[in-house]
């Protein structure tokens, strides 16, 4: 079997779509499946191409048995809409030109980002090949929740093509039970949805013991450290998590954010203002590197913004963290919720409520009972979404579609 699959995110990008798509992969490949991956040059998210990489119109690469062909895109940081809408546009385009030479048995087209998956369906009537739309995000609904869109006529529009897109593939596969029951509410017949979850890559996290070094070359003095590792963006309520530290005196950890994002500028300028003296901010590290910071971490942060529309998400950083056995401090509701709740694996404190987060965080901080049984429960949490496990499950839906031609 071939797959063709057009993604917006390829490592060495380490976002959740990055990440996801190249192990699912990865594992197809052992599998024996021949899978060729249509991306564009790695910049996420600041908009600047990475060392070794140029924006070429066409090249190609193999990473771990993976044909990867990067094609040229209008590359802008990740942050104001119409510039990103061009980025988006472009790579559409590019990945389209770029399909019409591949040969291949079933398409899969990803979002985010959502135009992706216009490739992925006009490569379907041309090539009259099955195709397939993995969900990530709710689009244009989650763009709207973050303010970058007025649910205006544009929304409609847009709204309407999401739609149209969801009834034309052969199969769409949702990476939570909350996007399919919004995708069965609005029509979408439930036997061509197979949810795939997010997971952990259990052999890259796993329990290790800190790494001291590291904490000491960060000049992390505090005994406690409360890490964030991920987009620091629109959505991530991570002015939220400052304000608590300084309007409720927050001194008895350090916390460490890691990444890049849309207003990560605003984020270390508030801290700055603030004399925020126990907060650390660093630039993305390679996923490989990850491992190592997370090993200082003792409370792994996942928050978002406080709406409905991400009660229907599960943060990819939950199960990574877990597998780590670092108790997670969760501030989104609904199915993420639902999950740290079940396994018992985390504390979940109400969206954007200072008082709450307070108390569930020092509740994990102070509480030796407390945080061993939720780093005990973490483990057993990420066990149950391992990386490799839901790889071949998605392999099996793609497979059963390629049977049933």
């Amino acid at each position: 079997m071939r797959i063709l699959f057009l993604t917006d995110n390829f490592p060495p990008e380490v976002n959740a779509p990055a990440t996801r798509t190249f192990e699912h992969c990865k594992e197809w490949v052992e599998n024996g499946v021949e899978v060729t991956v249509i991306t564009c040059t790695p910049n996420f998210p600041q908009g600047k191409v990475y060392h070794g990489y140029s924006n070429k119109l066409f090249s190609k690469e193999t990473i771990d048995g993976i044909k990867v062909i990067r094609v040229w895109s209008y590359i802008t940081a990740n942050q104001g809409f119409i510039k990103r809408t061009l980025d988006y546009l472009s790579f559409a385009a590019s990945s389209f030109l770029a399909g019409l030479g591949q040969k291949t048995d079933v398409i899969v087209a990803t979002s985010p980002q959502f135009f992706t998956t216009w490739s992925g369906w006009l490569l379907s009537k041309i090539k009259r090949k099955p195709w397939i739309f993995e969900l990530r995000d709710l689009w244009p609904e989650s763009i709207a929740t973050v303010g970058a869109l007025k649910k205006g006529k544009l929304y409609r529009f847009l709204e309407y093509i999401e739609l149209s897109l969801y009834k034309s593939a052969d199969l769409i596969i949702p990476n939570t039970p909350a996007f399919k029951k919004n995708l069965t509410e609005r029509g979408i017949p439930k036997d061509k949805i197979k949810v795939v979850p997010n997971g952990a890559n259990m052999e890259l996290f796993s329990v290790r013991p800190k790494n001291e070094k590291l904490k000491q070359r960060l000049n992390i003095t505090e005994e406690k450290v409360v890490g964030y590792i991920g987009t620091h963006g629109m959505a991530h309520s991570l002015d939220f998590i400052l304000k608590c530290i300084y309007e409720s005196d927050i001194k008895e950890c350090h916390f460490l954010f890691i990444g890049d994002g849309a207003e990560k500028k605003n984020l270390v300028s508030y801290a700055e203002e603030k004399s925020l003296k126990n907060v650390t901010f660093l630039d993305p590290v390679l996923k490989d590197s990850i491992p190592d910071y997370l090993s200082i971490v003792d409370i792994s942060l996942v928050p978002l913004k406080k709406t409905d529309t991400f009660k229907t998400v599960i943060p990819s950083k939950i199960f990574e963290s877990s597998a780590m056995g670092k108790p997670i401090l969760l501030g989104v509701e609904g199915q993420a919720q639902e999950i740290i709740e079940k396994f018992d694996a985390g504390l979940c404190f109400e969206p954007e409520n200072q008082q709450d987060f307070k108390l569930k965080l020092y509740e994990i901080l102070n509480d030796n009972t407390v945080y061993s049984t939720l780093s005990k429960n973490s483990l057993t949490l990420a066990n149950t979404f391992d990386r490799k496990v839901l790889a071949k499950k998605m392999q099996t839906h793609i497979k059963n579609l390629y049977d049933n031609l």
